[in-house]
């Protein structure tokens, strides 16, 4: 039985140690095949390392570690070619530890390929004579492999100061495969993030960004089928339909893949327990911040419309929500049409993990209190299931009530119907219930919908001065009909209807009854 590669990153380690390896030689020899310069970007852990290690080794004519491979008769092995690679994953803090992990990775290359000369000068100087070094020493061109290209910025985000510099040192450096254009073979660059070509590639303008391209879509991360006959050893008794569920779903205009390193740890667990396997490795701080700064709508992650603008690149100066969570992972592609001239696409979370992961997080980021949040979902979550609405009531209230006013201060969220809606999405999303949102009817739009296996509850909030006995919630639902959509489910249909005040910063009227 073949062992998981659960965090393996080096290709001749996987292929010598019998580690399961889903074959991606066949998509890698298309790309090859058509183009020089490439770019691609994946939410973390998604294989991309891994990738780009694959590449060095088939350029580098490593024959032995494709044999059995799709590659393995369609490859001319008797030429190869030097490849200098260069990896940002370890991080940096500053710009004078950049230059130092720059210049570490050229000294070892030079090792490597047992090149003499070596001097010490600025990183952009010493990458081009490196690149020249290796064009005459081994008279071929030169495979330029750089992974996680965007990582020093990503990890100063917050200090835009910072994260400036880091990016016009990262442009200095890149600058250089412009001028080695005649030395290089092929070039790949992999990240997180998509920023602009402007920002960082200026004058590069044939590197061929594949993130959407359909062809390449499955080139990092596994497919349903790679699970099924890959890894076929380790489903037994497992429920394949609760895997895709939970795992499945990242979609870039293809067929949708799992995360490698999220379904390999589910895999490799004693138990076969569903978690958030993915989501733990990463705390997403910078994002909360960001969606609490721009008072974000939470139900609206259900589905978002985004034009080729919000989900494209990106820059130090303004990061748009949609972009930055479509390209960490936390928002995936469901669909996309054509809007007259312009390109439109669905955006919503590829799967029940991330869901309710996120969401259960961003409760957490209101409080900070864990007990709070983890009272909340049980009692909410007890409540839905035995029906009980005045338990359902009173857990909202006490998690309302155990918010801090310093939230509050300077943002006025408390005015907002939305902030109140997007706190009882989080808790029903981060239980991972089916929710719709904003859902139309022929009579108006719900602002929330429930549906379990025998119940479809339909909610509606308003934000009030004062407490009024006319126009409430429960009347808006009645009035509008919004029922009727569900009266052909077989199930039974509860309505809630809650008041906010303005002034309690809590609920004020909490009304329901059965349809």
């Amino acid at each position: 039985m073949k062992r998981l590669p659960i965090g393996i990153q080096t290709f001749s380690e996987i292929i010598n140690e019998n580690y399961c390896y889903v074959d991606k030689t066949r998509i890698i020899y298309e790309l090859i095949n058509n183009g020089k310069y490439f770019f691609l970007s994946r939410p973390r852990r998604f294989g991309k390392s891994l990738l780009i290690d694959t590449l060095k080794d088939l350029f580098e004519g490593r024959e032995e570690l494709f044999k059995g491979l799709w590659l393995e008769n369609k490859w001319l092995w008797n030429k190869k070619y030097p490849a200098i690679k260069i990896s940002f994953g370890g991080g940096v803090r500053n710009t004078d530890e950049l230059d130092i992990v720059i210049k570490n990775q050229f000294k070892n290359i030079y090792e490597d390929y047992e090149l003499k000369d070596y001097e010490i000068t600025l990183s952009n100087v010493m990458f081009l004579s490196l690149i020249r070094k290796l064009y005459k020493e081994y008279n071929s061109q030169v495979v330029i492999l750089i992974d996680e290209y965007d990582k020093p910025i990503l990890d100063n985000i917050t200090d835009k100061d910072k994260a400036t510099a880091i990016r016009e040192d990262l442009k200095d450096l890149y600058s250089v495969l412009k001028e080695a254009d005649a030395y290089i073979k092929f070039c790949f660059i992999t990240g997180v993030s998509k920023f602009s070509k402007v920002s960082l590639f200026s004058g590069l303008n044939n590197l061929w960004d594949i993130t959407l391209d359909e062809r390449f879509a499955t080139i990092c991360g596994y497919t349903q089928n790679d699970l099924e006959t890959v890894f076929m050893e380790y489903l037994v008794g497992v429920d394949l339909e609760k895997v895709k569920l939970w795992y499945n779903g990242y979609s870039w205009l293809g067929e949708g893949v799992y995360n490698p390193f999220d379904i390999l740890l589910f895999l490799g667990s004693a138990s076969r327990e569903f978690k958030n396997y993915w989501f733990e490795t990463g705390s997403p701080t910078f994002l909360l911040k960001l969606l609490k700064e721009r008072k974000y709508y939470l139900p609206e992650l259900e589905r978002i419309r985004a034009g080729e603008s919000l989900i494209g690149s990106f820059d130090v100066d303004y990061i748009e929500s949609a972009a930055l969570l479509f390209q960490t992972g936390y928002l995936t592609i469901k669909g996309k049409r054509q809007t007259g001239a312009k390109i439109e696409y669905e955006l919503t979370y590829p799967n029940l993990e991330v869901k309710s992961s996120l969401n259960d997080y961003l409760l957490f980021y209101l409080n900070k209190d864990a007990q709070t949040k983890e009272n909340t979902q049980s009692n909410v979550y007890d409540a839905i299931e035995k029906l009980n609405f005045e338990s359902l009531k009173d857990a909202f209230f006490r998690l309302f009530a155990a918010i801090p006013y310093e939230w509050y201060i300077k943002n006025e969220l408390d005015k907002y119907e939305g902030y109140y809606a997007s706190i009882f999405y989080a808790v029903f999303a981060s239980l991972g219930y089916d929710l719709r949102v904003e859902e139309s009817t022929n009579h108006g739009r719900i602002d929330m919908v429930i549906k379990t296996d025998k119940v479809v509850i339909i909610f509606e909030f308003k934000v009030i001065d004062k407490e009024s006995e006319q126009n409430t919630a429960l009347e808006q639902i009645k009035d509008k009909r919004y029922y009727e959509k569900y009266l052909n489910s077989g199930k039974d249909i509860y309505l809630v209807g809650i008041e906010f005040s303005k002034s309690e910063r809590n609920i004020v009227r909490f009304d329901w009854e059965r349809r």
